[in-house]
């Protein structure tokens, strides 16, 4: 017998449907436990292969941030510096190439900064192993490890620290920051943007202390912030990171920018529905800017 169908619940206000709606994206324990399945024959992997000397979670699994059916699970794999290329792109290509000999046809790829190993159909079945040099541990003790950025080169990346300045954050606003991120992941996920969610974490953070968190009035806030912005690169609030750019390419900051200007039109449209109190037209207009994802109105 398979596992009983879920019950997706209706909603009768804006408020409902986002509280149903951040429910659905929250993902199962079964799911975040199949997440893990694969990662003793990875590591064994990376230590035969690279000498790896560290191997842990990261980014939205490991925040609390995450989207069922979407967010992968990352993990940045901590090698010794003379096992790495000074080419960080090398260095991806090598480590592709070694996990691909390992899992055969599950279709490894670098999608930088990190490489992908797909186990499933499903996101959350697939593991992005990011290759870590270990720099040093900063005054407030959060270990600080170089990575891939994109170009060949490498950058500073402190997981711990960020996912610390987020949590910290949403336990002084009433922990309503982490669901606002999930929303504007799940726009990202459903719409195909090609923005890093890394930018969208530190950026909603940044703008919740600004949010009256009535979601359907932050999340039009947020579409417009950025729109306004262009996307503009944002500093790291931790002083780690330098400037943390939207994209990788100037094609995907085109279509990123398209789509937003988009879900802000929709979102605003949502808002007056919800202002005039046409509820269903609202529920229309969210359901755009999710790409059929929202809840049904009552």
């Amino acid at each position: 017998m398979g596992a009983p169908k879920e019950v997706h619940k209706i909603a009768k206000t804006v408020e409902e449907g986002f509280r149903e709606f951040h429910n659905r994206l929250t993902p199962t324990l079964t799911e975040s436990e199949a997440a893990k399945r694969h990662r003793a024959s990875i590591r064994d992997c990376l230590v035969s292969n690279f000498g790896m000397t560290n191997f842990f979670r990261t980014k939205s699994f490991g925040n609390a941030t995450s989207i069922r059916g979407y967010s992968d699970v990352d993990y940045f794999a901590v090698i010794p510096t003379g096992n790495l290329n000074q080419n960080s792109s090398t260095t991806l290509r090598k480590m592709r190439n070694v996990l691909d000999a390992r899992f055969p046809n599950t279709g490894v790829s670098v999608r930088t900064p990190a490489v992908r190993v797909p186990f499933g159909r499903d996101a959350s079945e697939s593991t992005e192993v990011v290759p870590a040099d270990f720099i040093k541990t900063s005054s407030k003790g959060y270990n600080i490890y170089e990575i891939p950025d994109g170009n060949g080169g490498w950058r500073n990346s402190s997981p711990k620290a960020h996912n610390s300045w987020v949590t910290d954050i949403n336990g002084k606003l009433s922990r309503k920051v982490k669901p606002l991120i999930r929303f504007i992941k799940a726009w990202k996920y459903y719409r195909n943007v090609p923005i890093s969610s890394f930018y969208l974490e530190l950026r909603v953070t940044k703008l919740s202390f600004e949010s009256l968190f009535v979601y359907s009035i932050d999340l039009k806030n947020i579409f417009e912030n950025l729109w306004n912005g262009q996307l503009a690169a944002i500093r790291d609030p931790m002083g780690i990171s330098g400037y943390v750019q939207p994209c990788f390419t100037s094609t995907q900051k085109v279509d990123a920018l398209s789509k937003l200007q988009t879900a802000l039109v929709r979102a605003e449209k949502a808002r007056e529905a919800e202002s005039s109190e046409k509820i269903y037209d609202a529920f229309y207009w969210w359901n755009l800017v999710f790409d059929g994802h929202f809840p049904s109105y009552y």
